[in-house]
């Protein structure tokens, strides 16, 4: 048996207090070390060893508490409790060794400028008030709010509220293009600070009824965004989960009741600007109230909430735990029993939770991470990025395979070990080893010659030969067209060069023409040029098929007498013997492809079957608009892009075109085909694909 001669003196102002029973029925204590303002659960064990402490001695202790309780406690729980006490600073010392004890823990501590920085940027708490004398001077008015009466009437005032806003909901709905102006965002701007100042008292004044100490109200820097807090430590102290759970949701109600007051306010003004105050009021308050504090994943309300609803305190500590350990039983299987005995019910719970909070966090982290490297110069940004993801993501997931590793002792070969060999080959397969011999990506089938017809000038249909789907051969006529101001103008040079031929066949009989030397003879040159390129435009008010094909559109407008403006569309002809497939790639897949790789392209519609191809070009210029709009996303496509000023698609990172042909069956459907082709490619490996994106991704980033 171990003997100490003489306990360590616990600190005086230490206090113990009921703590709410867990669902078993056991009951808890809270220990407070009002100096830190920490509290300490601790169950009944503990208590009764901190209940006979002037006994003096371990052995006295134990004696004591297998003699007049039902426990049954041995030496090493006493001096567990006397670890526990010196860990967390709760024994008083007066010895010059005791006192280095302290100074050093202090100091070690006590974090460089730089790593307090680097810890609490993300999170700084800045106490602004002690709201202590305010809280009791106001708290009679306030009790009014906790009333039964003014619970109800504040139901049936929300019911007629909700009543009135369905009879006029289009006016309502409306309404929120109010965030939309510069006055809009203003009101905003102001009107959350108003809420949390709320939300924020409502906490402090339902933990004040209840007698916890409030010791301050101030602001907390959340990625340098400034947010109010509440400081109610103290509702630990409280027995009733009851009380503790209105602490928590006082502050949630408070903004409902800001939210159902603009609201009533909204509806009993007319239109104008307070009317667009008040609705911002009344759907900003709840809408960040359900963004910020309902998550129990963070520490805010939601989570308190839950701690108190499940009765479980310290819920994230301990689902951690439970998480952290079904993890390692899970890929190794240890036969570790769990963190603390509890229902199965209850350890899903918390392990499904565990795992729960570990990816919100990570998504959490990672969204900060981007908001802070946007937020900051680049220099600054990069080195915040890095940091965050480093602390707040890498660190946790290494320090566990650390944990892994300091265990490999207990690993054994069994079905959990198997099982996660096998994950670990199967992932190492996907992404070391190059097993991916193809890609897809969006593509069209259409024929492999097609061209669009225009009016070459404003001009008069005088004859339609051609309909729709006619076949056509190269050069047959499709249209004849006339142009009453090219036929005057033709006109006219043919009179001038009969003119200029005359003067020239005249010109040694007459004087006044021999004076004027070689212009007559000048001038009928330009006139017969001028005429043989007047014919030649002349000539195309002929409108001939480009190629053997078929008239695939035609412009339904067409009409014998119909006046044409320069460029408007007649005709599209297409050659439907042969085909070509168009695809789009990303700029990572651009050199895995070869000129003569087989490709596979299967249309969306699959009634048109699956065609079998070869690449026959690739081009080296990413394209800057899409062609065919069908496949941008704007569209309905796979290829993201965006609308321009001029409402055409443009992707929104480099594609480049790839144009297969040789594709069998080599016919054309009349209409262009969406679908996807599947290219063959050099093998590579994943991984290798991911270090090099993100490689020339840094190099970009890092280039400033």
């Amino acid at each position: 048996m171990v003997d100490i001669p003489q306990l360590p003196e616990l600190r005086e102002e230490l206090s113990l207090s009921p703590a709410p029973m867990d669902k078993n029925g056991t009951p808890a204590w809270t220990l407070h070390d009002p100096p830190s303002n920490k509290f300490y659960l601790i169950e009944w064990p503990a208590f009764e060893i901190l209940s006979r402490w002037n006994l003096g001695t371990v052995q006295n202790i134990v004696v004591s508490v297998n003699q007049e309780t039902t426990l049954e406690i041995c030496e090493q729980d006493v001096l567990g409790m006397i670890s526990f006490l010196e860990h967390n600073f709760l024994l008083y010392t007066s010895t010059p060794e005791g006192n280095k004890r302290l100074a050093a823990a202090q100091a070690a501590q006590r974090p460089t400028w730089a790593a307090w920085l680097l810890k609490n940027y993300l999170f700084i708490r800045i106490p602004i008030i002690r709201p202590a004398q305010f809280l009791k001077k106001t708290a009679p008015i306030v009790a009014l709010l906790y009333t039964k009466t003014f619970f109800f009437l504040t139901m049936v005032v929300a019911a007629i509220a909700m009543y009135l806003i369905s009879r006029q909901w289009d006016i309502f709905s409306h309404s929120f293009t109010a965030y939309r102006s510069i006055e809009g965002i203003i009101i905003v701007s102001c009107a959350i600070p108003i809420a949390k100042i709320i939300h924020e008292f409502g906490h402090a004044f339902t933990a004040h009824r209840y007698g916890c100490r409030i010791p301050t109200i101030g602001f907390a820097f959340v990625v340098l965004l400034p947010m109010l807090y509440t400081d109610t430590n103290e509702a630990w102290k409280l027995t009733s989960h009851t009380k503790r759970l209105a602490i928590s949701v006082a502050g949630i109600a408070a903004e409902m009741l800001l939210a159902l007051a603009a609201l009533w306010t909204w509806i009993l003004l007319d239109e104008g600007p307070m009317r667009s105050v008040a609705f911002i009021l009344a759907t900003s308050t709840w809408i960040m109230t359900i963004a910020l504090n309902i998550s129990p994943f963070m520490r805010f309300d939601g989570y308190f909430i839950l701690c108190d609803l499940v009765q479980i305190p310290n819920l994230h500590h301990r689902s951690s735990a439970f998480g952290r350990w079904w993890l390692r039983e899970w890929l190794f299987g240890f036969g570790n029993s769990a963190p603390e005995p509890t229902s199965t019910r209850r350890k899903v719970f918390l392990v499904l939770f565990a795992l729960m909070t570990w990816i919100y966090r990570f998504i959490v982290f990672l969204a900060i991470a981007i908001v802070v490297y946007h937020y900051f110069f680049k220099a600054l940004g990069i080195f915040l990025f890095v940091v965050e993801i480093g602390v707040f993501i890498i660190l946790p997931m290494f320090k566990e395979i650390f944990a892994w590793w300091g265990l490999r002792d207990k690993m054994r070969i069994n079905i959990n070990t198997v099982r996660s060999l096998l994950i670990v080959v199967g992932i190492a397969y996907l992404l070391v080893i190059p097993w991916e011999k193809s890609f897809s990506a969006p593509a069209t089938l259409s024929a492999f010659r097609e061209q669009q017809i225009s009016a070459p000038f404003a001009s008069i249909i005088t004859t339609e030969f051609a309909q729709d789907m006619q076949k056509v051969r190269g050069g047959e006529k499709l249209l004849q067209l006339s142009s009453p101001e090219m036929e005057q103008q033709i006109l006219q040079v043919s009179t001038s060069s009969e003119i200029s031929r005359w003067q020239v066949d005249q010109q040694t009989f007459d004087q006044n023409l021999l004076n004027l030397g070689n212009v007559p003879q000048r001038r009928l040159e330009a006139d017969i040029a001028e005429l043989a390129g007047l014919n030649k435009v002349l000539d195309q008010l002929t409108v001939r098929a480009p190629f053997d094909g078929i008239v695939v559109s035609r412009n339904d407008e067409l009409t014998t007498g119909l006046w044409l403006s320069k460029k408007e569309p007649l005709y599209i002809v297409a050659d439907t013997s042969m085909n070509r497939v168009d695809g789009y790639v990303k700029e990572q897949e651009l050199d895995r492809i070869r000129v003569g790789a087989a490709a596979r392209f299967i249309p969306d519609a699959l009634e048109f079957g699956v065609y079998e191809c070869t690449v026959t070009e690739i081009d080296r210029v990413n394209i800057a608009i899409i062609d065919e709009p069908f496949l941008a996303s704007t569209y309905g496509g796979s290829i993201t892009a965006h609308n321009n000023e001029q409402g055409v698609a443009t992707p929104d990172s480099p594609i480049f075109r790839i144009r297969m042909g040789n594709c069998f069956p080599n016919e054309s459907p009349i209409i262009k085909l969406r679908g996807v082709v599947h290219i063959e490619a050099e093998k590579r490996s994943k991984f290798v694909e991911i270090i090099k994106k993100y490689y020339a991704l840094a190099i970009r980033e890092i280039g400033f």
